[in-house]
């Protein structure tokens, strides 16, 4: 998956005209500097040569050197993934609180108001895209009511409040247009299980509602719930991207978004690959995840 990621990267790179010699040479500089710039930077080599060395560096663990913010990529990439991360964590978070209780609430109250209210809340999550969300809540709750700031970020380790203050807007944003996918996941196999004879039976014992809901049907419903919440962890890194740069945030997002407008090429393909590299590990923990909260898919393996 990462190898296929990388090398769609290299081949969309390739094709979109343009490259960062006409950025590092300037308005004025002529034909023949920058093929100089060109040839120093070794951007004139054929695709093929270019994507070999690149491998061939990767695999020492090399990223290679951004062409504008002279330094290595690794340590471009490291020094805002605290950002993305903190951000994609904290919607994630979230995200999976809201959309399983509106899910849990549309299952047992199945076909009454509240399954209704809930189910257009979360169509309502699907359908809005995120950055416009994000610019009404930083018009309401920054603008006009000065509660949050708009912009900017504080790291956790400084200051944990500031940093709740200058995650709240952008982690909703992220929140509210994924946990909709997670409602609705959860409403439909809470409603597979609350049908089946265990949770009949653990009713007729007397036991109580919560005990019922929480700890027999919810978690025997947990299993595509799961799998929901780790497609949304990859959904919100991918979103991050567009909320980071609404919300001014430092992240990996927004520098890939700088470096595709200036064609700085190595930060492009560092940051994706990393990237997905979280994306492809947060799938393997899912899976992982599969045999400890369902001993039936233990017991196949």
């Amino acid at each position: 998956m990462l190898f296929v990621v990388s090398l769609m990267t290299f081949v969309i790179m390739w094709l979109v005209p343009g490259d960062v010699s006409a950025e590092i040479g300037g308005t004025d500089a002529t034909p023949e500097q920058i093929q100089q710039i060109r040839e120093q930077l070794g951007i004139d080599k054929p695709l093929l040569e270019r994507a070999v060395s690149w491998y061939g560096n990767l695999l020492r663990g090399d990223l290679g050197h951004s062409y504008l913010l002279n330094r290595s990529v690794v340590d471009a990439v490291l020094e805002r993934l605290p950002v993305t991360l903190s951000l994609a964590g904290l919607a994630l978070v979230l995200a999976t609180i809201m959309g399983t209780l509106l899910g849990i609430v549309a299952a047992v109250r199945h076909n009454s108001w509240l399954d209704q209210g809930s189910m257009v809340a979360a169509l309502v999550g699907l359908s809005i895209p995120d950055f416009w969300f994000g610019l009404v809540l930083i018009i309401l709750f920054g603008v006009t009511l000065g509660w949050l700031p708009t912009g900017g970020f504080v790291p956790i380790t400084e200051d944990f409040i500031g940093w709740v203050r200058y995650m709240t807007l952008p982690a909703l944003t992220l929140a509210f247009t994924q946990m909709g996918v997670i409602a609705r996941m959860t409403r439909s196999s809470m409603l597979d299980v609350l049908d089946q004879d265990f949770v009949r039976t653990a009713r007729a014992k007397g036991m109580r509602r919560g005990t019922v809901i929480f700890k027999h049907a919810l978690r025997n419903a947990l299993v595509p719930i799961v799998t929901v919440v780790g497609v949304t962890a990859g959904v919100l890194l991918s979103g991050a991207v567009v909320i980071e740069t609404v919300f001014s945030l430092p992240g990996v997002g927004r520098l890939i978004v700088g470096s595709i407008q200036r064609r700085d090429f190595p930060v492009i393909q560092g940051g994706l690959l990393v990237t997905a590299s979280i994306f492809v590990f947060v799938n393997i923990v899912v899976d992982m995840l599969y045999g400890w909260l369902d001993p039936r898919v233990r017991d196949e393996r």
